[in-house]
Parts: structure tokens; sequence; C-alpha cells
């Protein structure tokens, strides 16, 4: 008898999972129904499937030879689904994006919130956390990262460019002499990463400060600008959270910024699913239109005199004005 799909699903949810109970958080039923499909799958197919220890489980030869054509029903699952329910352009089902928490909690739900405007049977979950997702173990049905993956088939996409720029409360400014040059920092209270809990090349920027550990630390970035916020101290944040915000200004504006990327990354295989196809358009388009605004706030911030600490470089100027 061939085995069923929803076995299938069980069986895949294991392999990328690694144990029963997070196979069955993930599927949202109880370890025990996993522990019974896969007993169900690998009596009708004769085989054992998993190698169990106290430290998981691990695909047998048997079923390293099974996920690809496991993974080849999931597809075909997703393609009948996106046929029955792809009437017209209105999408509809469950999307679940990765982000790192920045992205997630300055710039996504903005993007997010039009697109389900537009798309009222969508069911959009953002999941942010500050690392990377691992879309070969479909934690995400597609990410969104701030450098390319090495490995996994996956295609990548260049997004938009944004920027890092040093900031602080207008209160705390108010209180300081006038930070204009990296020298100026001494004796400032400086707020980042915990250095070993850096996910991402992309985000160590501390030996650019001449820093090798901030005083106030965290992995979210979210938090950190929340500290900042708080008049805590200065900090690296997104340009597209400072956009807007009246309550911080950017500082060191020429003297330092780096220039980052997001990209969005999916499983290869989806490309065959309109449904996440059209998401991902959609995604895209709103974030490259999120960006564009933020820049534009930012510029008409600068223009008016708002930023506190300098003043920005020609070349700035030039290259805001054009994206």
């Amino acid at each position: 008898m061939a085995p069923s799909w929803d076995d299938l699903k069980v069986f895949l949810a294991v392999a990328r999972q690694g144990s029963l109970s997070a196979a069955g958080t993930s599927l949202a039923i109880d370890p025990a129904t996993v522990g019974r499909r896969v007993a169900r799958l690998e009596a009708g197919l004769g085989a054992a499937l998993f190698l169990k220890s106290p430290h998981g489980y691990a695909l047998t030869e048997a079923g390293e030879r099974l996920v690809p054509h496991a993974e080849e029903a999931e597809q075909a699952m997703a393609c009948a689904e996106d046929a029955v329910r792809g009437q017209g352009d209105r999408l509809s089902g469950a999307v679940r994006i990765g982000a790192p928490d920045g992205c997630a909690s300055f710039l996504l739900p903005r993007v997010v919130a039009e697109i389900v405007a537009e798309h009222p049977a969508l069911e959009v979950q953002v999941v942010a956390l500050p690392r990377i997702f691992n879309l070969n173990r479909r934690e995400a049905d597609m990410a969104i990262g701030v450098s390319m993956p090495a490995v996994g088939r996956l295609t990548v996409q260049k997004i938009v460019d944004y920027r890092l720029l040093m900031a602080a409360s207008r209160r705390y400014l108010a209180g300081v002499p006038p930070i204009r040059g990296l020298a100026d920092l001494r004796g400032h209270r400086l707020i980042g990463y915990i250095p070993e809990m850096i996910f991402d090349k992309e985000l160590d920027y501390l030996d650019r400060l001449g820093v090798e550990r901030p005083q106030l630390a965290s992995n979210s970035s979210a938090v950190q600008y929340q500290m900042a916020r708080a008049g805590a101290g200065l900090v690296v944040a997104h340009d597209f959270a400072l956009a807007g915000d009246t309550a911080m200004a950017p500082v060191l504006e020429g003297a330092f910024e780096l220039k980052r990327y997001f990209y969005l990354i999916r499983h290869a295989d989806d490309a065959r699913v309109r449904r996440l196809s059209r998401f991902a358009e959609l995604l895209v388009a709103g974030m490259r239109r999120e960006m564009a605004h933020a820049r534009q706030a930012l510029t008409q911030m600068a223009g008016s005199g708002n930023a506190e600490g300098g003043n920005k470089t020609k070349e700035f100027e030039e290259e805001t004005s054009t994206k």
C-alpha cells in the first residue's frame, strides 16, 4: 500500500525537527500521535526510517532515500491547494515569514498591513527571531536575511538596501556636548549586540567603533532601540526605524554609517507554488516602497535641521535622494 500524505507529512516534520515533540508542535498534534504515524509508515514500507536515541531522531539510509519523494509529495499538495484556492488574484491561506527582529518590528508591520488589506482571506505569520532561519527544515515559507545563504536548495533575491546609523534620543543629546566624530564617543554609553550572540557577520560592527563590548546589550535590535529611546545611550539603529521618530535623532551623519541589504530567501521548489510567488512579489514591492518613504522622511528630517551632532555629507545626501 502506498503511504498516505498524512503520514509522509509527519515523516518530514520529524526528519526536519529531529524529535517527536518538536514535530508535533510544528504540526499542532501531540507527540504520541506523531510516534504512531511514524510507526505506521515504517510498518507499511517494511523499513526503519529513523534511529531513535536520547538525543532525538536521526534518519536511516532508508529514511534519507524517502525524503526527496516525500518532498515531491509536499510540493504536489501545495500546488493542488494553490490551484483550488487560486481564484482570480485574491490570495488566501497561511504564509509564514521569518525575519530579523529589527525588520520584523519596524518595517514589516506596515507592509503586511497593506497586503492583508488587499487580500483579507490571507493569514500572514511573521516570526521575528534574532537568528538565521532554516528553510530546509521548513521553519517558514520564506525568510528575510541580511546576508546570502551559502548552502541549501534556495533561491535568493536582493530586496533593498538600508543603512545602520548612530542615533540617540533627543533628550539624551540635549544633555551632552555635540558629537561630531568617532573620538567624541568616549565617555558615552553604547548600546549594541551581545558579542557572543551575534548571528550574522553583517551585524558585527563594534570594531568600527573601537568598542570591544557595549555597556548595554541585547540580542534584539528592537530592544536596543528602545533602550536608546529611553535615554540610556547611543545605539546603531536601522535608518527605517529612525524615519518619522521625533523622539530620536541620528548622530555622526557622514562620519559613521553602514550599508546593508535585505534578501528574500525561498526554498527552490516553492517557485511552482503560485500563491507563495505572488505573495513574495507583494512583499518585495511593499518593502521597497516603505524604504523609499523612510528615505524621504529622513531627508526631510535632515533638511529641517532636526538632526543632531553634525551635518550630512553631500555624497550621502545625493545617494539618499536617488534611492
